[in-house]
C-alpha cells in the first residue's frame, strides 16, 4: 500500500480520544504481521485502547524510531465541508481529521516498512504508535518503558508532530490539575454564612491571572527568549459548578494547566499553587470547617530540551538540510522519550496551525517531503 492509501485507511477510523482505538490498532497489526513484523501492545487500564510498537529489521541496537500518536481530537461543533473521517483531496491539500495531527506521519512510517525490509537494513527501523496523546500524552510513558525492555535500544527518535518538516529541538513542559472546591450551601441572601465554591475558585483564577501578568512583564531569560510566548503560562480551560443563581455553590471544578519554559521547574510552580490553595482553603474553613479543596494531577509532560551533540537532531538536520533553531510551545511525546534516555527530535509534515481545526489538512507538498524524509531514514539504516 502507498502512504496515501494507508492515510485514507487510518483516517477512516474515528479514533477520537474518548473512544476506543482498537479497530485501528488491529488493522495496523494485521498490516505489519503481513510483512512478517511482530507487534507489541500496551493497553490502558480498561483494555479499550492500546499503543503499538514494533522492530523492523535486525534485532540490534542503534536503530531509529518513527513515532506518532493515533488518537485525534473531536469534531463536535466544527463546521466541516466534507466528511472528517474521509480523506478528500482539493487544491493541493489532503483534508480529514488527523491528516496533519498526525496520521499523515503515521501513514508514512507504516509505508516505509516494506521499503525498509526490501533494502536489508543494518540497523532497525522501529515503529511506535501511541494512544491518548490528545488528553495529556498519557499513553506514551508506559509504552516507552515496554519498548526499552523489549526492543533493542534505538539511537534516535523522530516524533512526527507537524513542524513543516523542520527540526524542532525544544518545547515547553506542561502539567495539569483538576481542582475541586467544596463549599457550603446557603441562600444567597445570607451568603456571608455560606461558602461559594465558585467565588472561592475565582480567587485561584485571579491568582493565575496575576502570575501571568508578572511573567509577561519580566525580561525573558535566555532559555525562555526563543519561545513564543517567551514565558511560562497558567491557563484555566474549563470550569463548572453551582446549582442555582440564588444558592451559594456547593461545588466548583476547574482545570488549571501550566506550560513552562525550560529553566523553570514544575515542582516550584506546583508548590506555589499549593500554597495559594492552602491560603484559600483556610479562609473557607474559617467560615465552615467542612469546606475543602481537592487537587489531583491529570497530566504531566516533560519539556524537550535541545541536546548537546544529539543524534536525533543531527539526523533530522542532515536529511532536511535545516540548520535553523526551532522550538514550540505545545507539548509532545518527544520530551517523554528524552526523559527515558532517548535522543529525540520533532520533525513531521504539516502546520500545527491546522491541528484541531475544522477542515484540517496537510498539503501534498508536505506529505511528499515527509515521504522523502522516510526514504532517507531507510538509507541511513541501510549503511
Amino acid at each position: 500500500m502507498s502512504a496515501r492509501e494507508i492515510l485514507e485507511k487510518l483516517v477512516s477510523f474515528p479514533t477520537i480520544s474518548r473512544e476506543s482505538n482498537l479497530e485501528l490498532i488491529d488493522w495496523v497489526e494485521e498490516y505489519l504481521n503481513g510483512h512478517g513484523v511482530t507487534c507489541h501492545r500496551d493497553y490502558n487500564e480498561e483494555g479499550t485502547k492500546a499503543s503499538l510498537f514494533a522492530n523492523v529489521g535486525p534485532e540490534v541496537e542503534g536503530g531509529i524510531v518513527m513515532s506518532g500518536h493515533v488518537d485525534v481530537v473531536p469534531v463536535d461543533g466544527q463546521d466541516w465541508d466534507s466528511d472528517p473521517f474521509q480523506v478528500v483531496e482539493k487544491d493541493g491539500r489532503l483534508y480529514g481529521r488527523g491528516t496533519c495531527d498526525m496520521k499523515g506521519f503515521d501513514a508514512i512510517a507504516l509505508a516505509a516498512v516494506p521499503q525498509a525490509l526490501a533494502r536489508g537494513l543494518k540497523r532497525p527501523l522501529q515503529i511506535a504508535l501511541t494512544r491518548d496523546e490528545e488528553i495529556g500524552c498519557i499513553g506514551a510513558p508506559p509504552m516507552i518503558e515496554k519498548m526499552a525492555a523489549i526492543l533493542p535500544r534505538a539511537e534516535s527518535v523522530i516524533v512526527g508532530e507537524p513542524s513543516m518538516m523542520q527540526a524542532v529541538t525544544g518545547h515547553k513542559g506542561s502539567i495539569g490539575y483538576e481542582i475541586v472546591f467544596r463549599g457550603f450551601e446557603v441562600h444567597s441572601s445570607i451568603m456571608h454564612q455560606g461558602v461559594s465554591a465558585i467565588m472561592q475558585a475565582a480567587r485561584l483564577i485571579d491568582w493565575a491571572n496575576r502570575r501571568n501578568d508578572e511573567n509577561m512583564a519580566r525580561t525573558p531569560t535566555g532559555a525562555a527568549a526563543i519561545f513564543e510566548p517567551p514565558f511560562s503560562t497558567l491557563h484555566v480551560g474549563m470550569i463548572s459548578g453551582g446549582t442555582a443563581h440564588n444558592i451559594t455553590a456547593a461545588e466548583c471544578r476547574l482545570w488549571l494547566d501550566f506550560r513552562l519554559v525550560p529553566d523553570e521547574e514544575m515542582r516550584d510552580w506546583s508548590a506555589r499553587m499549593q500554597a495559594e490553595i492552602d491560603r484559600i482553603e483556610a479562609g473557607m474553613q474559617a467560615i465552615h470547617p467542612n469546606c475543602r479543596i481537592e487537587v489531583s494531577e491529570y497530566f504531566r509532560v516533560p519539556g524537550l530540551k535541545p541536546e548537546t551533540a544529539g543524534t536525533a537532531e543531527a539526523l533530522a538536520r542532515a536529511i532536511t538540510g535545516d540548520n535553523g533553531s526551532h522550538v514550540v510551545s505545545y507539548g509532545t511525546e518527544a520530551g517523554q522519550f528524552q526523559e527515558k534516555g532517548y535522543s529525540a527530535v520533532i520533525c513531521g509534515p504539516g502546520d500545527i496551525a491546522q491541528a484541531h481545526q475544522p477542515n484540517e489538512y496537510v498539503t501534498l507538498a508536505q506529505f511528499a517531503a515527509a515521504e522523502r524524509f522516510a526514504e532517507r531514514v531507510i538509507d541511513h539504516l541501510a549503511r
